[in-house]
């Protein structure tokens, strides 16, 4: 079943070994009560080219991957699915140049197209605002320059980060890239990140 996801990289390995298992994967989580087609919804349907079925009754076709970030593939189901695992299964976060080398990618073109699409889609549509406790707080981002720290630096991303309270720990968060650490830069991001009456603890930035 789709939501039998495999735990450890031999488990993985052993379910997504062909390029059939990865097809039959995504058929089970598009349609997980059998085959139906989106424009006269009968369930009856015959495999035609790769991922598309065509419906038994109105001749249509339906792909698996209509819609999805897997839509016109360039790249086999097996390199989909490993870069999936490899960009969920690490605590640090994954990179383009990381990807290319653990799936042998000749280009590092494909694993920077590669990578966005999957951050995108690991991002929860309609997700709930932070609430509770929040700590906010601004930090810049870049490589390592001479010059002036802090808020006035120049050359780097200056990028927000709400991080929400869990017991002694942190459970969820939101970030974003800011323009400046101005009171509508900030606001306006946890206008849009936090709940209203949410307990927003502060360094004491004016902003």
């Amino acid at each position: 079943m789709a939501d039998e996801f495999p735990r450890t990289v031999l488990d993985f390995e052993a379910k997504f070994a062909t390029e059939a298992a990865g097809r039959e994967y995504l058929f089970e989580l598009r349609w997980p009560d059998g085959f139906n087609c989106p424009r006269c919804h009968a369930k009856a349907a015959g495999a035609a080219q790769r991922d598309r079925w065509v419906c038994a009754n109105c001749r249509s076709q339906a792909s698996v991957t209509a819609g999805t970030i897997f839509q016109d593939p360039h790249k086999p189901w097996r390199v989909w699915f490993r870069a999936l695992w490899d960009v969920t299964s690490q605590k640090n976060g994954a990179s383009a140049l990381g990807l290319q080398r653990v799936l042998g990618l000749g280009s590092d073109q494909t694993a920077w197209t590669l990578l966005p699409k999957l951050r995108r889609a690991m991002v929860r549509p309609g997700r709930d605002r932070l609430k509770g406790k929040v700590e906010v707080d601004e930090t810049f981002l870049g490589g390592v320059a001479e010059g002036p720290r802090g808020r006035g630096s120049e050359g780097k991303a200056l990028v927000i980060i709400a991080a929400q309270e869990d017991g002694k720990g942190i459970g969820r968060i939101r970030l974003a890239r800011i323009a400046d650490a101005s009171s509508k830069s900030l606001h306006g991001f946890i206008k849009q990140a936090l709940e209203l009456g949410t307990t927003l603890p502060t360094d004491g930035w004016d902003g």
